[in-house]
């Protein structure tokens, strides 16, 4: 029987643990110092928000993936990844404080000590955890393991599982299928049988997992082995996917119908991680609604009377996986603009004509252009400029349809020209900002470069990473960085 790896939240459950005891051993030497002894846990105050930290920092920990990889990380990077962690404590803890009204009645003193604390017993938990895990695990390294490959695949075949796997295998020997290398060694490694006699060899040895690695899908014969495996009751991993292959995609084996699947993506999240996302889309679309109301009521007039129509801009746009959705905007074009778009198609402004940038665009409400080229910005320009323009999104993100972050979404004419490695950046909602926006909007000419940014984000995504986002943006649009 196999033993399956834990997965998600649980996987680094004991991280966890060890992180909530270093937590609370911070605060009662915070407290301590602050108060030259006693118990902290005996006043109702300080009993109540040891137990919100505790919730903040299980929050933290799975909300912004403090704990991933925590294995895989040396000195330097367990610091710094601690002192993130803590940070993010801090900060929630201070802005619950905030929000509840409650900050007067603590020490302001302790709670200067406790990151400090916090830093430092939390990273010399870690890493006395995680020696101890390793040299555990080295004494543990009991499972006998069998490698079944090709003469092209042995040597890395076998050097990646010495790099990736030597702390829980037991390497007891290889085999080539293809070829009879019965005696000799690969990479230390000695070849223990051939393909007429490794299934006799299974069923005599000490083996307890065999590992099948073949370039392509296993054939007759490559079947009738793995039959022969699991009818001697071994444990068997066969790869279905090549690691180099898609080395940035994100892999997981799960149940589709009556069939296991790999499933292969940019990247995934956990249901509290979407959760979460969510929720904070929908808080700051609901206050972002009630903005958009507001500024409705000193630009309409304005609007209208540069040029009459509708005050709203309502455009077919491509989402989520090509899903085709209504995007709002306050209008800052004439009416024609579109049909005037044509006369200006040489006008171009971004490199490869994927999106369409004009400075100086005589459709925007109120922009003169002089015959020597220069122009002057008009009513619309502004509402672009400072990116008013923008607030009736915040409807789009309640209804779902795009998030406060995440990727620019094209219009219906941008996405008929895509290539293939272009739709990659519709994998997520589009977003009200994202990469793009705070790396340089306008200025950014190369539309492979937004593809760059756009993957980019996709593939670190995070909660923090939106949270820094969002501050950037604000930002960005004080400072009318890269507008046009």
């Amino acid at each position: 029987m196999y033993k399956r790896s834990l997965q998600g939240g649980l996987k680094h459950l004991d991280f966890l643990l060890i992180d909530i005891v270093c937590l609370h051993i911070a605060f009662i030497l915070s407290y301590v110092s602050r108060h030259g002894g006693g118990n902290p846990y005996a006043i109702e105050e300080y009993a109540s928000i040891s137990i919100v930290l505790s919730l903040i920092d299980i929050v933290v920990a799975n909300l912004f993936g403090s704990l991933k990889n925590v294995l895989k990380r040396g000195y330097y990077k367990e610091f710094a990844m601690t002192i993130k962690h803590v940070c993010l404590v801090e900060l929630l803890m201070t802005f619950y404080l905030f929000v509840v009204g409650q900050g007067s009645a603590y020490s302001r003193l302790l709670f200067m000590f406790f990151p400090i604390y916090y830093v430092i017993v939390s990273y010399i938990g870690r890493i006395l955890w995680k020696r101890a895990l390793i040299k555990w695990m080295s004494v543990k390294k009991n499972r006998s393991l069998l490698v079944i490959t090709t003469q092209e695949m042995a040597d890395s075949v076998l050097k990646n599982i010495q790099v990736n796997s030597h702390e829980i295998y037991h390497v007891c020997g290889a085999v080539v299928i293809d070829k009879d290398r019965q005696g000799e060694k690969i990479n230390n490694i000695s070849i223990v049988a051939n393909q007429d006699n490794v299934a006799e060899y299974v069923c005599r040895e000490w083996v307890d997992e065999v590992l099948l690695v073949f370039p392509n899908s296993p054939s007759e014969y490559h079947q009738d082995l793995v039959d022969k495996l699991m009818e001697m009751g071994v444990v068997v991993h066969t790869m279905i996917t090549f690691p180099d292959k898609w080395m940035n995609q994100k892999s997981i084996v799960e149940r589709l119908g009556g069939y296991t699947v790999l499933t292969t993506s940019i990247n995934h999240a956990t249901t509290f991680q979407l959760f979460a996302k969510r929720s904070l889309d929908i808080v700051v679309s609901l206050v972002g609604c009630l903005m958009t109301g507001m500024i409705f009521i000193f630009i309409a007039p304005v609007i209208y009377i540069k040029s009459p129509g509708p005050i709203f801009f309502t455009q077919t746009r491509v989402g989520k996986n090509g899903k085709k959705f209504k995007m709002y905007k306050f209008r800052s074009m004439y009416m024609d603009a579109e049909k005037r778009k044509k006369d200006l198609i040489e006008q171009y402004h971004m490199e490869d004509e994927m999106m369409f940038k004009l400075e100086g665009d005589p459709r925007i409400i109120g922009c003169v252009v002089h015959p020597d080229g220069t122009f002057k910005k008009g009513i619309g320009n502004f509402i672009r400029d400072t990116s008013l323009d923008e607030f009736p999104q915040f409807f789009n993100v309640l209804k779902g349809d795009m998030s406060l972050v995440g990727t620019r979404p094209p219009t219906l004419d941008e996405w008929d020209r895509y290539e293939f490695h272009h739709r990659s950046r519709l994998a997520i909602k589009p977003g009200m900002t994202g990469m793009w926006q705070v790396s340089g909007r306008s200025q950014i000419k190369d539309f492979e470069e937004v593809v760059k940014l756009d993957n980019q984000y996709i593939v670190d995504w995070s909660m923090g990473l939106d949270l820094r986002i969002l501050f950037k943006t604000v930002g960005v649009v004080l400072g009318r960085v890269g507008s046009m």
